[in-house]
């Protein structure tokens, strides 16, 4: 859809909410620069899940075909114990996706994930490598760059990360990031290895989640490059890591911290060959992310940095970029870009906050010590792995599970997070209020 008044927009940050933002505004036919201070596009290794709320905006940007290519479709996703390996949890995913949301759940792996955008993305950009901003000014607006370069534009849009320089000019302070007092070891595992184990081989046949919970602690495995490589995260208490996904740990310390799980998770550790760690970073919901000047606008982690624990970080950040390259491809007059911005702000903040609330309650849910929560947490599991389990052997049943401790067992939950169509949002909205906004933007 081509806008009827083309814009130039300047989009801080080339990670994959700048790029999906990039991608968005212009296929819509504005003029987009992308600045980021980085001379080189490098992404470390690392597992993203695409759930079918971002995968129906893939398809509708021509990106099918490399999903398939390169992308993993999950069938099952299992809950087990830490020490045992007792699988207490199933819900499926495969088919069923398709079936209840319209589109498909897939495994990538991050550099593939990036590089799918760059490459629809390039013919509708400039991108401006080795361009640090060093300061915004919100009025014009514009931003100024470490050469002291000075680029204006009719909207900046900060998708420049949890260290986000915009976030700091929209909000109008320092607003730094909260240790959650957690820490993570990412590592990838050639899945050749893995088949040379009979009980390690069915991680890569039937492609799946595995999720070991245990106290303070839960890993998550699973399959990435069409089933080449796998991915495996192991979240642990914080005890001095760095903040930053490119610095390497040590693996015999990781195996250390889980010394005592389970046997599969353990072969799978001694596979490893290098690891990575990082510190895991919080912030609070932000009280607005539209400047009051109404032309800076954040996107992504730079207004809702996720906790890891519902696999909903990449996804919240691609919404938005949806969500707002559709706005700025509805106005016909610049007097509408604040009414429009707000707009944005007011669809996308309580789904994204809610989808950092959920996040926090997972990790309780995950890590619980032996006990009676933990009793009641697998009791609840249960329940919902029957379900799942008669629906495999094609008996129905209509329970809906609200409220279950398997986050992606309770139907309400995945019809709210799984089915939401950002396009669908703001067609819906502009519907609604294209009157209203025309009429206000000139007041």
């Amino acid at each position: 859809m081509k806008a009827p008044l083309k814009l130039r927009v300047i989009v801080v940050g080339c990670g994959v909410g700048g790029l999906a933002a990039a991608v968005c505004l212009g296929k819509a036919g504005h003029e987009v620069v992308v600045v980021d201070g980085a001379t080189e596009l490098r992404e470390v290794g690392a597992g993203i899940q695409i759930s079918p709320n971002v995968t129906r905006l893939f398809v509708r940007w021509g990106l099918e075909e490399r999903l398939e290519e390169l992308a993993v479709k999950p069938q099952i996703w299992n809950f087990c114990r830490y020490d045992t390996g007792e699988r207490f949890g199933l819900s499926l995913l495969g088919d069923k996706m398709l079936r209840d949301h319209g589109a498909r759940y897939y495994h990538v792996h991050r550099v593939d994930l990036l590089n799918m955008l760059l490459e629809v993305a390039k013919p509708l950009m400039t991108l401006r490598l080795g361009s640090k901003v060093v300061s915004i000014d919100a009025s014009t607006p514009s931003v100024t760059l470490q050469s002291q370069e000075v680029l204006s534009a009719d909207v900046v849009i900060g998708a420049d990360g949890i260290k986000s320089i915009c976030r700091d000019n929209v909000v109008g302070r320092p607003d730094h990031p909260i240790p959650s007092g957690d820490a993570v070891y990412r590592c990838i595992i050639p899945t050749a290895e893995l088949m040379k184990d009979p009980e390690l081989r069915p991680f890569v046949e039937t492609p799946q989640v595995h999720c070991w919970l245990g106290p303070e602690k839960h890993v998550i495995g699973y399959c990435i490059r069409a089933c080449k490589e796998y991915n495996l995260v192991l979240q642990y208490l914080d005890d001095g890591s760095v903040e930053s996904w490119t610095r390497e740990g040590s693996v015999e310390k990781m195996r250390r911290e889980f010394a005592g799980w389970e046997p599969r998770l353990q072969k799978l550790m001694a596979l490893a060959k290098k690891t990575l760690n990082s510190k895991i970073m919080y912030r609070p919901p932000l009280e607005r992310w539209l400047h009051p000047h109404g032309r800076v606008v954040l996107l992504g982690d730079a207004c809702h940095p996720m906790l890891p624990y519902r696999a909903q970080g990449a996804a919240m950040a691609i919404e938005d970029a949806a969500v707002l390259g559709r706005l700025l491809a509805l106005i016909s007059s610049r007097e509408q870009i604040p009414s429009v911005l707000h707009a944005y702000q007011e669809l996308r903040y309580p789904r994204a906050t809610k989808t950092q609330t959920a996040s926090r309650l997972n990790r309780d849910i995950f890590c619980m010590h032996d006990g009676e929560a933990q009793q009641a947490r697998d009791a609840s599991m249960r329940v919902a792995m029957e379900v799942a389990l008669k629906e495999l052997r094609g008996e129905s049943d209509d329970n809906p599970l609200p409220g279950n401790a398997n986050a992606w067992a309770d139907k309400a939950k995945n019809q709210e997070q799984f089915s939401y169509d950002a396009d669908a949002v703001v067609d819906q909205w502009w519907r609604d209020n294209k009157d209203t906004i025309y009429t206000t933007s000139r007041m």
